[in-house]
C-alpha cells in the first residue's frame, strides 16, 4: 500500500475552496485504509475522510467531482465513499446509492444500494451540535458590545434579585427583537494573556432570556426563564440564532498566523476533541471560517546531564482546531482531533 503521493493539481467539488497547501505538498493516507465506506446517519465528512487520510482536513484536495450526479456536492446516508487512482494518484469519489464490491477474479462489481435523498438527511463536514451553543450564545463579547448593551435600570416591586416571570425595566432596547438574553460580563480576556495587557473582551456570563411587553424608555420585560439570579445592572443582548453553514471548507489560512488559546468553556483548563477554544487571533490576522490550525504545547526545560545546562525541549503537537466562527481579534475553534489533552494558553498556528 502507497503512504504518500505528490498531488500535480487540486481536485475540489464546487462548495469547497481549495487549500493554501502548495502542489508539492504530500498527501498521505491513512495505513490500513479501507477501499469503500458507505455512509451512513451521523456520520460527517471529517469522520470519513479520517478513515482514509492522514490529515482528515485535506480531503478537498482529491475529492474528484462526478459530473453525471444529481448534486455531486452533497453526501447522503447510502453513498459509498471509494478510494480511486487516477494516473497513479489518489482520488476519493462517491457512488450515489451503488454499492462497490470485487469478486475473487479482483473485478469490480456495482449493485444498487437504497439511500435518502432529500437536502437536510446529507452529512455535514463536522458535528455541527457540537458547536451550536457558541454559535447562537456567544461567550465573549467585545469591550464596543459591553458598553453599547441595553441594561437593566430597575426591578418590579424594587426587588434586589429578579427570576422567572419577574417584571424588568431596561434602557437601550432595539425595537427590532422581542426576546433578549440576559448577559453578565465577568472576567477579561487578554491579547496578552501572560502578562494581561490588551483586552479582547469579557466573559459573557449567560442568565436568563426575556420578553419585551412593552417598549419605551425603559422598555418592560417579563423574564421567561432564568438559570441565574438577575441583578440591576445587567446586559442584555437581543436572543438570535445565526443562520450558520453547516459544511464548513477545511482549508490552512492564506498567511502565517499564531497565537493561544485564551478561554475554554465553563472555565475547564482542559478541553477534548469536539470541545470549543476560543483562540487570540481574528479577521484582523487573515483568520477566516473553515481555517484549520494545529495546538502547540512548550516543550519542557531540563537540566543536560552532561553539561548541566538548562535544555528547551521542541514544542509538542497537540492536535487539530477548525475554526468555526471569527471576530476581529478572536475567533472560536473547535477541537477536531487531540492527541493529548488541549490546555489553556497552548500555541496555534498553521498546520
Amino acid at each position: 500500500m502507497f503512504k504518500g503521493y505528490i498531488l500535480p493539481s487540486l481536485l475540489t467539488i464546487a462548495l469547497l475552496l481549495p487549500s493554501s497547501a502548495t502542489l508539492a505538498d504530500r498527501i498521505n493516507l491513512k495505513e490500513g485504509h479501507p477501499e469503500q465506506h458507505v455512509v451512513v446517519k451521523g456520520d460527517t465528512l471529517w469522520d470519513i475522510s479520517a478513515k482514509f487520510l492522514q490529515d482528515p482536513w485535506r480531503w478537498p484536495e482529491i475529492w474528484e467531482v462526478n459530473p453525471e450526479l444529481e448534486n455531486p456536492h452533497l453526501i447522503y446516508p447510502g453513498d459509498i465513499i471509494f478510494l480511486s487512482y487516477v494516473d497513479g494518484k489518489p482520488v476519493l469519489k462517491v457512488n450515489r446509492g451503488v454499492a462497490q464490491r470485487r469478486d475473487h477474479s479482483n473485478t469490480v462489481i456495482l449493485s444498487p444500494f437504497p439511500r435518502a435523498s432529500r437536502l437536510d438527511h446529507a452529512i455535514p463536514t463536522i458535528p455541527y451540535d457540537a458547536i451550536r451553543q457558541f454559535l447562537d450564545h456567544p461567550t465573549i463579547m467585545t469591550p464596543e458590545e459591553v458598553e453599547h448593551a441595553a441594561y437593566i435600570t430597575a426591578s418590579d416591586e424594587g426587588r434586589l434579585i429578579s427570576g422567572t416571570a419577574h417584571r424588568i425595566y431596561v434602557r437601550g432596547i432595539p425595537n427590532t427583537y422581542s426576546e433578549f438574553d440576559i448577559i453578565r460580563p465577568g472576567k477579561p480576556y487578554y491579547n496578552d494573556p501572560k502578562r494581561k495587557k490588551d483586552i479582547l473582551g469579557y466573559e459573557a456570563i449567560r442568565l436568563a432570556t426575556a420578553k419585551v411587553e412593552a417598549f419605551g424608555d425603559p422598555a418592560t420585560l417579563r423574564i421567561k426563564h432564568s438559570a441565574r439570579e438577575v441583578l440591576v445592572g445587567d446586559r442584555l443582548i437581543p436572543s438570535r440564532r445565526q443562520a450558520i453553514s453547516q459544511n464548513f471548507k477545511p482549508k490552512a489560512p492564506s498567511q502565517q498566523v499564531k497565537g493561544e488559546i485564551i478561554s475554554t468553556p465553563d472555565g475547564i483548563t482542559r478541553v477534548t476533541q469536539f470541545q470549543i477554544a476560543v483562540i487570540n487571533i481574528g479577521t484582523s490576522d487573515g483568520l477566516k471560517t473553515g481555517n484549520i490550525l494545529s495546538v502547540f504545547q512548550q516543550g519542557d526545560v531540563v537540566r543536560d546531564p552532561i553539561t548541566r545546562k538548562k535544555v528547551q525541549l521542541p514544542d509538542e503537537k497537540a492536535g487539530t482546531l477548525m475554526v468555526v466562527r471569527t471576530l476581529e481579534r478572536f475567533s472560536y475553534a473547535l477541537v477536531m482531533e487531540a492527541s493529548r489533552d488541549i490546555r489553556l494558553y497552548d500555541m496555534v498556528r498553521n498546520p
